[in-house]
């Protein structure tokens, strides 16, 4: 071990080490403190939601929901950002950009938030990196909020904006010179929660709070057919999903797809919603969406990103099977349909941990349980305050994933603070008796709160301690210490039985059992209304049935599922088609 070690070291030792060539959602990125002062008394946190990337020259500009700026990035991994504040000290009543639109025009990136006014600026820029934005509009009077542009490629100027329970999604043309818009806006389409179960609000999706919300439009055009994506039915769920309706023109009439695009509900991040799809360098598409929290308040959330596609019959496809484990950063031409999933598990699913001190009731196994919402937390953030995963085996680990928590932060951290950073040591035992430092972020100036590190070399051990040298504020609190990589046992067998049975009442619902097995922690099921189409999926963690009310009452469905441990994946059940 201790060659590995020292191999490791000369790699980890400084935030100078070589490139990932991995990520892990939730994306790491330094998150804003909350913008809300009336929650101001549940305790400051980190939020963002509303997310869209566009691909301009090469490089990937990010921007989302009140984060006083944005951020670019040459791989989608290691982000750069951009202090700067797109509305004028004369928008009182917002403190910065909401849900922004972000489009291209020619060689000119073009920027606007949500509004129900009248005095926003629409922005331009040649040059983003550099932060030089110019006004093209200093009054964008059409406004709207959770706007999209769409460029044409006959070079013809949308924009698409909607965000309601009550009104639908609404497009529009305008003039590209002028911004103007050409003619009135344009009624586009509604949820219909009455026939696609999916787009009903709550964890139940029975509409029982609130009606479920219409946002987040997104154009996409592929062969000559126009993907307007939309968020329903609620961020603060976690079926927080992106929808898709087809049409032959960008004004519509649409078609709606079934099932979503993009659907996370089960697993560690959870939700899928209110996103953009984009194209990287080597031309594959991607998804990035909101995740949700939903703790310190309902609108506390993160980003993600998904592969996503068009395939043979262009159908438009998101895959997030696996999709807060350790997939593959985009490097060459790629089908998206194949996975872009590493094959590295969880190797410390509620598996034992001991911890320096516990603060009240924020039990250590909490950072075990891959619940984002819950969380283990020190008495302190003092330096010296530990942690330590017991993979129950020496294994091989491939990468680790420390999400933070936010417990008793300053009340002074409101908006962007920049030039904070976490530092802490990682080491790794056979024993718990001789320890050798394997990560060593003791002088790292980043603000990291969701880090993954993917190790240059896989190393074998069974424990992994992780040491705190500094936090950015309040105490040293953990929601997930996620560990990956291959367990020395065997793939779990294949599940025995699997059944759906749809209610007869709602066709909408169905609950979905299967016969429990000893050698898995969890299950995929995958599901769609066509055999060869079952690009959706639902994480379940311990446990053998799951109530799922998210299916069209008026199409067949086909079901099947699968195992997962430590070792791998077992092989998939027979597929079952459910009338």
């Amino acid at each position: 071990m201790k060659k590995i070690a020292f191999i490791l070291l000369i790699f980890l030792g400084s935030d100078s080490f070589c490139q990932q060539q991995t990520y892990c959602n939730p994306m790491n990125l330094d998150y804003g403190y909350t913008p809300i002062p009336n929650f101001s008394e549940w305790g400051r946190h980190r939020a963002t939601a509303d997310p869209v990337i566009v691909n301009y020259k090469g490089m990937y500009l990010l921007f989302s929901t009140n984060q006083w700026g944005y951020w670019y990035s040459k791989d989608l991994s290691d982000w750069t950002y951009v202090s700067h504040k797109f509305l004028r000290p004369r928008n009182k009543v917002y403190d910065e950009l909401c849900a922004p639109a972000v489009g291209i025009v020619g060689d000119t990136v073009l920027v606007f938030g949500s509004t129900y006014t009248s005095e926003f600026t629409l922005w331009g820029s040649t040059d983003p990196m550099n932060n030089k934005w110019f006004p093209l509009v200093e009054n964008f009077e059409i406004g709207g909020w959770d706007p999209d542009f769409f460029t044409d490629t006959d070079g013809r100027l949308y924009m698409y904006n909607g965000s309601s329970n009550v009104y639908p999604l609404y497009g529009i043309e305008l003039d590209r010179k002028t911004f103007e818009p050409i003619g009135t806006r344009k009624e586009l389409f509604l949820l219909q929660g009455w026939r696609y179960g999916w787009q009903r609000f709550g964890e139940h999706m029975d509409n029982t709070f609130l009606d479920a919300f219409m946002e987040g439009a997104h154009m996409t055009k592929h062969k000559g057919k126009y993907y307007l994506q939309y968020a329903g039915p609620g961020t603060e769920i976690s079926g927080y999903a992106d929808g898709v309706a087809v049409g032959d023109s960008p004004l519509g009439p649409f078609r709606t797809q079934s099932d979503p695009l993009s659907m996370k509900i089960g697993g560690f991040a959870r939700g899928a919603g209110h996103g953009a799809t984009f194209k990287d360098n080597w031309g594959n598409y991607w998804h990035v969406s909101s995740i949700m929290l939903s703790v310190k308040n309902n609108f506390e959330r993160r980003l993600g990103f998904w592969p996503a596609g068009f395939d043979k019959d262009d159908t438009m496809y998101c895959n997030t099977a696996f999709g807060d484990y350790p997939h593959y950063l985009p490097s060459q031409k790629a089908n998206h349909l194949e996975s872009q999933f590493t094959g590295w598990m969880l190797l410390n699913y509620n598996k034992p941990v001991e911890v320096s001190s516990i603060l009240g009731g924020f039990m250590p196994n909490n950072a075990v349980d891959e619940n984002m919402k819950t969380y283990w937390s020190a008495k302190s953030g003092n330096p010296g305050e530990w942690f330590v995963a017991d993979l129950g085996e020496v294994s091989e680990v491939r990468a680790i994933q420390i999400n933070y928590a936010d417990q008793d932060v300053d009340s002074s951290f409101l908006g962007k603070v920049q030039h904070i950073s976490h530092k802490y040591e990682i080491y790794i035992s056979d024993d718990k008796e001789h320890w050798e430092l394997l990560i060593d972020k003791s002088k790292n100036e980043k603000d990291v709160p969701h880090d993954y590190v993917e190790l240059v070399k896989p190393v074998h051990a069974r424990y992994l301690k992780m040491v705190n040298v500094a936090m950015p504020s309040g105490k040293f609190a953990l929601s997930g210490f996620r560990v990956f990589g291959h367990g020395t046992g065997k793939k779990p067998e294949k599940v025995k039985q699997f059944f759906v049975l749809r209610t007869e009442k709602d066709k909408r619902s169905g609950w979905i059992k299967w016969s429990p097995m000893s050698d898995a922690f969890a299950y995929n099921i995958y599901y769609g209304t066509d055999p060869d189409k079952l690009y959706n999926c639902i994480m379940v963690y311990s446990n053998n049935e799951y109530w799922f009310a998210g299916m069209d009452s008026k199409k067949t469905y086909y079901y099947t599922i699968e195992a997962i441990n430590e070792n791998g994946v077992s092989e998939r059940y027979e597929i079952q088609k459910v009338e």
